[in-house]
């Protein structure tokens, strides 16, 4: 059999395996897995490097299916590779398996980014290319030189954040990055042409990439494309392959109905024979398929063997590189870092208290990473980016990422340059505009990556711009996040160490929230150390000692109302609980948390000035909550405190009404 006739097989086999898995679990999408078959195997089978043995080496080229829908077409050569096995693809879709419906990066070996919401996976990507330039020049090409493949499919440049994604990478000339666009014409509905009469070539050379249009089937044309891709380093390069949905389906080939549903019993039958592979048997995968397609397995361990030479040697000769290396990793590096000395009663917002420690932490840590939404003087970014310079085709060692208006993207970004490793990556917004990135924070948490979202401008207190720009229900939504943690400074004290909590985190994000308005520093006793913030809630005024007859909880800057208010609730025993960070605090240990939240304390206030919901857990039953349960207004932040009930006088006079009833 000649190589072209053994290549053609191992495709048919392919097919003969996604059309099983999908079947039998009676769910899945075979047509564009089938569509993208030859051409994901050309790439993974001539072009891609990596570990044969190791998915995680470090300078493997990252791939990610950015149209996850598509999962069966990575499963199935993942399993060519030997990072899985045909046991897995019989388990497609079921609990527990290494196969899930759409890629998941902590379940199954090989996938690099969890994907599926489309676009996401293009945006990511990005990421991962800004990662591979930036350390290439960092560390040395003899480190890290690997490329970033994608593979896209109709709804990811349907999705705005793909093509807000994909304008990035071609204005940073990001020429490691290769999309190949599954350009089928159909999705779930029907065609695209229904919806879409875009000409993507047109806007991706408008984007400055390299676009080459190729069939998508034919082998010659995928190795001479994917070929020039790697040639052209200074363009990301597009490569629109037109294909077929069910590419040699017996008679759905080009059907929609192969979108999104297994294929027929009989239909696979007479697909199979088609095929020339037995019809009556699932998941056919012969040996002699697997040897074919591993004949490249010994260059590429020898590949990977001096490539570790090459490392080991650097880091025992360079003590600097060695010393850089480490600090990449380590998380003890954040303790050599002086935080900036505050004084007691001196008002100062805790957005400008996070660009001062930013920027002495961007001057210690080789890889902090990242930017604004176009905010830079908003967010406080802008002392961080005089001092590491922006990230450019011309400054490839700048960590200053200029996203421009686009904070989906930026979301994505993040994740990328969190995935891809040696990175710690932040972007800054407007906490209201934490809606337009909550998909991509969502893939924060469910991929388990540290990154750190920040969010300034937090309250109606912002004032001025109105209601459009006036977060309201944005923290309640940002705690209802599964493995988010959420904080809320109290003062400029508390923020370096909030910080700090967000950089230390290995599996988690971090979304922190900063006021726009100054706000005192604290007045501490001295059993109230701001690097509490650590354990979530503490006790700031009363004696921790003794049960009090209420407790006033509050975060950010209604701390300091709320300390205000027990001073002046001199009929009572008061204490006042700073919680910065609910989830912190739910997962200390329980006597730690009765200690600051007493059972036998029944009346307790929360205060924030957002949405009400959620707060119902710390207050109970007899609780009173402080908080706007409604639009906010265009006016000055004290008009508006006035009018919401946010002052000190209207606070105590709400708290004596409902203790006394």
């Amino acid at each position: 059999m000649s190589p072209h006739e053994q290549d053609r097989r191992a495709v048919a086999v392919m097919k003969g395996l996604i059309m099983d898995a999908t079947r039998r679990a009676n769910s899945g999408h075979p047509g564009g897995a089938m569509s993208m078959a030859d051409f994901a195997y050309i790439l993974f089978k001539e072009f891609l490097i990596y570990d044969p043995d190791d998915p995680e080496w470090f300078n493997r080229d990252r791939f990610i299916l950015s149209a996850g829908h598509a999962s069966m077409v990575l499963y199935t050569l993942l399993t060519f590779i030997g990072y899985l096995e045909v046991e897995d693809l019989k388990r497609f879709r079921q609990w527990g398996s290494r196969t899930p419906g759409h890629p998941e990066v902590d379940a199954t070996p090989g996938v690099e980014a969890t994907t599926g919401p489309l676009g996401q996976g293009l945006g990511m990507a990005v990421g991962m290319a800004i990662a591979e330039t930036l350390l290439r020049h960092l560390l040395g090409a003899e480190v890290l030189d690997h490329f970033t493949y994608v593979i896209a499919s109709d709804g990811d440049f349907q999705e705005p954040i793909g093509l807000g994604a994909a304008a990035l990478a071609g204005h940073l000339g990001l020429g490691r990055l290769n999309v190949i666009y599954d350009y089928n014409q159909i999705q779930i509905s029907g065609s695209t042409l229904r919806a879409d009469s875009t000409d993507y070539r047109k806007v991706f050379e408008g984007f400055h990439w390299q676009v080459l249009e190729i069939d998508g089937h034919d082998h010659q044309q995928i190795r001479q494309a994917l070929q020039e891709a790697r040639r052209q380093q200074e363009r990301p390069t597009l490569i629109l392959a037109h294909t077929r949905i069910a590419k040699d389906a017996y008679s759905m080939e080009g059907s929609a109905e192969t979108h999104g549903s297994p294929l027929p019993p009989e239909e696979i039958r007479k697909t199979k024979e088609k095929l020339g592979l037995p019809a009556e048997d699932t998941f056919f995968l012969p040996e002699e398929v697997l040897d074919n397609f591993r004949q490249r397995f010994p260059q590429l361990r020898r590949q990977v063997k001096r490539w570790k030479e090459r490392f080991e040697k650097k880091r025992r000769r360079d003590s600097s590189f060695r010393a850089l290396w480490n600090d990449l990793w380590s998380k003890e590096v954040l303790t050599t870092i002086a935080d900036p000395a505050y004084r007691a009663g001196e008002a100062i917002a805790t957005r400008s208290a996070f660009g001062e420690m930013l920027a002495r932490l961007g001057e210690r840590l080789p890889n902090l990473v990242g930017g604004s939404a176009d905010l830079e003087p908003s967010n406080n970014t802008r002392a961080f980016m005089e001092k590491v310079g922006d990230f450019s085709r011309q400054n490839p060692l700048g960590r200053n990422l200029v996203f421009g208006v686009r904070e989906f993207p930026m979301g994505a970004v993040l994740n990328g340059l969190a995935l891809h490793g040696g990175i710690r990556p932040f972007g800054a917004t407007f906490l209201v505009f934490s809606d337009y990135e909550r998909a991509a924070i969502r893939l924060s948490a469910l991929q388990k990556v540290p990154v750190l979202h920040v969010f300034t401008h937090d309250s109606f207190l912002l004032g001025e711009d109105g209601p459009t720009h006036q977060p309201v229900e944005h923290m309640a939504s940002l705690r209802a996040m599964p493995n988010l943690l959420v904080i809320r400074p109290a003062d400029a004290a508390e923020v370096p160490v909030a910080l700090r909590v967000a950089l230390e985190q290995r599996e988690r994000p971090t979304a922190l929230l900063l006021t726009r308005q100054k706000v005192p520093v604290l007045d501490r006793p001295p059993f109230a150390s701001p690097d509490l913030l650590r354990r979530g809630a503490y006790v700031v005024y009363g004696d921790p000692h003794q049960v009090p007859d209420m407790i006033l909880i509050a975060t950010g800057s209604e701390v300091a109302l709320a300390l205000e208010a027990a001073r002046r609730l001199t009929e009572w025993r008061v204490r006042v609980v700073n919680m910065p960070c609910m989830e912190l605090f739910l997962e200390q240990p329980e006597d730690y948390r009765l200690q600051v939240l007493p059972e036998a304390v029944t009346f307790r206030v929360a205060v924030e000035a957002g949405s009400t919901f959620g707060w119902e857990r710390f207050v109970g039953r007899r609780g009173l909550i402080l908080g706007l349960d409604r639009f906010g207004a265009s006016a000055p932040a004290g008009v508006l405190a006035q009018k919401f009930g946010f002052t000190v006088e209207a606070m105590v006079t709400r708290i004596r009404e409902a203790f006394t009833q």
